[in-house]
């Protein structure tokens, strides 16, 4: 009895042990590292400044503006709305890092799904976060977070989840994700709410076009694209010629009318910005993936998916070098100068023009690190 007596108290010790490490990884979570205000940076605001119903809860979330000198057209760059893919978040980060609008004004939210930062997906295996060495040594540190709002935010899921305007049903777990719950709604979910309040951030600033920034696995067949709103068809086509002539391919698709909840159907239907979403290949958002850890994240080097490739398996080239973060963010940022350079031409009386924005290949050739700023 005595034996036993003695198993049972250091199995509960290991498993107190067990439980306050777990505690204290899940409470460092919650923590936010800091994004750090570049020359351009005008003004940070709450999202909640346009939708008060927000204020005090987790969708809350930092909203970065970037006026010009001259006026001109605006544009909203939303980041994270899937805090599990990173180059949307870092494009979004660096944007507010280092852009200068010279006419117009660029609106950033690098946490659009702020609650989504504070935790991972179960059985995952991902990573806590994911680091970059800074030209003065210095390490900056960032959340590798989940694809949908905490559950300790949001719970319990519904076994359907029904879209609010639309009436389509969908799998009870996509009332956590932010990219289905557009235009969103007061009455409804956390997650609902924060898609209320970037939508009308949208009415009241009369933003002239939204680019939502995502990432997809190697086997999705929508990647390396843009899917754009039918109003905002003319101005896509110019960006994907742009970057054609840049050597960066890239898909370009119409929003799909049945498929509603999206940034790119609900944001050009509800309002009156040119809505589209940028997709980029990262393996560790894929099923068929080896390890999941930093390497995987910031490389994008994997031999399963370079077994994929040659099975014919995948919608995207895959070899040896993978897609590492730099060419995935390079890809974000190009465009987003391109869609600047179409706004400007095709509304010639309301430019939009930035400089800083850092070009595809000094990412190639410095890294991401070399383009974040100094933290505090």
């Amino acid at each position: 009895m005595k034996k036993h007596q003695t198993s049972a108290a250091i199995i509960s010790v290991l498993t107190l042990a067990a439980c306050a490490v777990a505690s204290a990884t899940f409470l460092e979570h919650r923590k936010v590292e800091p994004i750090v205000s570049g020359p351009g940076v005008s003004e940070i605001a709450k999202l909640s400044k346009w939708y008060p119903g927000l204020a005090g809860t987790p969708a809350d979330t930092d909203v970065y503006i970037l006026r010009g000198k001259a006026p001109g057209a605006s544009m909203l760059v939303l980041g994270g709305t899937h805090p599990n893919e990173p180059s949307g978040f870092l494009s979004a980060v660096l944007l507010i890092e280092n852009a200068v609008p010279v006419s117009g004004t660029l609106y950033v939210i690098p946490r659009a799904n702020n609650s989504g930062f504070s935790h991972n997906d179960p059985q995952e295996g991902a990573p806590t976060g994911y680091h970059f060495t800074l030209p003065d040594g210095q390490a900056r540190f960032f959340r590798y977070g989940s694809r949908a709002t905490n559950p300790v935010d949001q719970w319990p899921d519904p076994d359907v989840y029904i879209h609010a305007a639309s009436g389509q049903a969908l799998s009870g777990n996509e009332t956590r994700n932010l990219n289905r719950g557009y235009p969103g709604r007061t009455d409804g979910t956390l997650t609902e709410k924060a898609c209320y309040g970037i939508t009308q951030l949208i009415r009241a600033e009369k933003i002239s076009i939204s680019i939502d920034l995502h990432e997809a696995s190697p086997e999705y067949p929508v990647i390396n694209a843009i899917v754009a709103h039918e109003r905002a068809m003319p101005v896509a086509s110019q960006v994907v010629l742009g970057l054609e002539f840049s050597d960066i391919k890239i898909g370009l698709e119409p929003s799909p009318k049945n498929l509603r909840g999206l940034t790119h159907r609900e944001l050009g239907d509800a309002t009156d910005t040119l809505a589209v979403l940028m997709e980029t290949a990262n393996a560790s958002q894929g099923r068929l993936r080896g390890r999941t850890d930093e390497a995987l994240v910031l490389t994008g080097i994997d031999p399963y998916y370079v077994k994929a490739q040659k099975l014919g398996r995948l919608y995207v080239p895959y070899d040896e070098k993978g897609h590492p973060i730099e060419e995935r963010v390079g890809r974000h940022l190009t465009a987003i100068v391109e869609f600047a350079l179409a706004m400007s031409s095709e509304y010639p009386d309301s430019p939009l023009e930035f400089q800083g924005v850092p070009e595809y290949q000094a990412l190639a050739e410095r890294g991401v690190g070399a383009f974040l700023r100094t933290a505090p």
